[in-house]
Formats: C-alpha cells, sequence, structure tokens
C-alpha cells in the first residue's frame, strides 16, 4: 500500500483502516513505520522485510499468508515495490495463488510528475542509475537518446556527477530536482543539467527525484550513435555474427547498411 513519502497526512482512509486491520504490517523499515503508525495511534504489529531478508524469510511471510493471516505491506514511503524489496513477496505470494490486492497512496513518481511543469505526456521509470561503470554509461547514453521523458531517483551524493555526465548529452533540454517532496523544504528546480550543476554542485540533502524532460521531436543524433555502439560492442562481445549487429546498428541510427557493417568491423577491430 502506498504511504506518505513526507507529510504524514497523507494518506487514505483506506489505507488507515487495512493497517489497523491487518495482522502484521510488513515493513521495509521498521522504525520509520512505527513513526508513521504511532501518529496515526495504529498498534499493529511489525515484521520486516528488507533486501537483506533472505529467501526463507519471503517463504515464512507467504506461508503466513496460506494460513489465512492478512499482510499489509508498505516500503519507507511511498508505493512499494518500486525500487523496493517488497516485490520478491508480491511475486512469491501471486506465484503461490495468494490474493494481492493494491492500497494505491502518494508516490514520488507521479508527484514529480505533477509539480514540474515540464513535457512528460509519456515517460519511463528508470529507478536509480547504476553507481558506475559500463553500465552507467550505457544507461545515461539510453537515457538521453530517448525522445519520451524519464524519472529517476538519484542520491543526494552522486546528483552533482549525474548532472556533470548528463550535460553534455543533454544540451538544452530541461531537468527538474525535485527535493523533499511533500516535507517541510521542498524544493523543485527546472533548468538545464548544467544549470541545476551550478545550484547544486556545493552539496544538497534530502530524497531526490530527477525528471529529464520529452524531447521535442528532434533526437541527438551524436547521443542516439553512441548508445547504439555500445550495444553493438556488448553484441560482438556475446558472440552475435558482424553482419546482424550491423544490420541492427542501421536499423537504429542515420547510417546506411555499408557505413554500419564498416562501423561494426572498426569496433570489432577495437576490442581484438
Amino acid at each position: 500500500m502506498g504511504t506518505p513519502i513526507g507529510n504524514l497526512e497523507d494518506i487514505t482512509l483506506r489505507a488507515l483502516r487495512t493497517l489497523r486491520e491487518a495482522d502484521a504490517v510488513v515493513a521495509e523499515d521498521t522504525r520509520h513505520t512505527r513513526a508513521l503508525l504511532a501518529h496515526h495511534g495504529i498498534e499493529t504489529h511489525l515484521d520486516s522485510m528488507h533486501a537483506h531478508s533472505g529467501d526463507a524469510k519471503v517463504a515464512k511471510l507467504v506461508a503466513s499468508l496460506e494460513q489465512g493471516a492478512h499482510l499489509a505491506l508498505v516500503s519507507d514511503a511511498g508505493c512499494p515495490v518500486l525500487s523496493d524489496p517488497g516485490g520478491r513477496l508480491v511475486a512469491a505470494a501471486r506465484d503461490a495463488g495468494v490474493r494481492v490486492e493494491t492500497v494505491p497512496g502518494p508516490s514520488a513518481l507521479t508527484a514529480c510528475l505533477a509539480v514540474a511543469g515540464l513535457r512528460a505526456e509519456t515517460f519511463r521509470f528508470v529507478g536509480f542509475l547504476p553507481r558506475a561503470g559500463a553500465r552507467r554509461k550505457r544507461a545515461l547514453r539510453d537515457l538521453c537518446a530517448d525522445d519520451c521523458a524519464s524519472v529517476l531517483f538519484e542520491s543526494p551524493r552522486r546528483l552533482a556527477a549525474t548532472l556533470r555526465e548528463l550535460s553534455p548529452m543533454l544540451g538544452t533540454r530541461r531537468l527538474a530536482v525535485c527535493r523533499e517532496l511533500t516535507k517541510l523544504h521542498e524544493e523543485v528546480a527546472r533548468g538545464t543539467a548544467a544549470e541545476l550543476l551550478q545550484h547544486f554542485e556545493a552539496g544538497v540533502r534530502g530524497e531526490i527525484t530527477l525528471l529529464v524532460e520529452a524531447g521535442d521531436g528532434t533526437r541527438d543524433e551524436g547521443a542516439v550513435l553512441e548508445a547504439a555502439e555500445e550495444r553493438a560492442r556488448l553484441a560482438l562481445a556475446a558472440g552475435s555474427r558482424p553482419k546482424e549487429v550491423a544490420r541492427q546498428l542501421a536499423a537504429e541510427t542515420t547510417l546506411a547498411g555499408h557505413e554500419a557493417y564498416a562501423r561494426v568491423q572498426a569496433i570489432r577491430a577495437e576490442t581484438e
């Protein structure tokens, strides 16, 4: 069920009833959820389900459900299973034939989209980016090459680095940094990655949701080509035939067939 992302009053009547009537509340962080329950005078038993919970814990909770228990699954804030370990429990419960219901509520994802005032008619949810390495570079390139908007979560410690990496790829395309949504120090800052980097480079605190505005229909072909070439490089490393990789590269970019094949051969030579 959805729980407040900041302001403890942002909770539905149905959610409060469900929390009171449940046999147990399964929480990512029981300390965080205990404060929410105490605020609303709820004394339901708390159990934990976090990133380090093993298969045995999931099996124990599913067995409890199969025996007729009613469990309310919550994350630290917002809707469970979005970048949240509770997804394992939901999947296991459904696999066991247990009825799973959603109790909608606050979400940083939709709150960011609603308050940012940027183009986001279509969007994708990225979650947290990889922290480093080729996977991170590939994720950033794919994000910038896509014309739809992207919503991602970011650590305040890595925000400046992410904005610094995005700046040359996004150019004048705007972003919104939504910080501490619904809390006392809520902030929504909009601008290019370069402008936002100047604002946040000295440091920032709090929960951060980042929105990259939808493109205007004109793609950054340089970023598109870089992302496509990275996929070609991975395909070659996985053993795909050069002709197949070139065909895919041509389909994803403006390269003619012979140009794509020549580029694939060059990439192949680089890795040998």
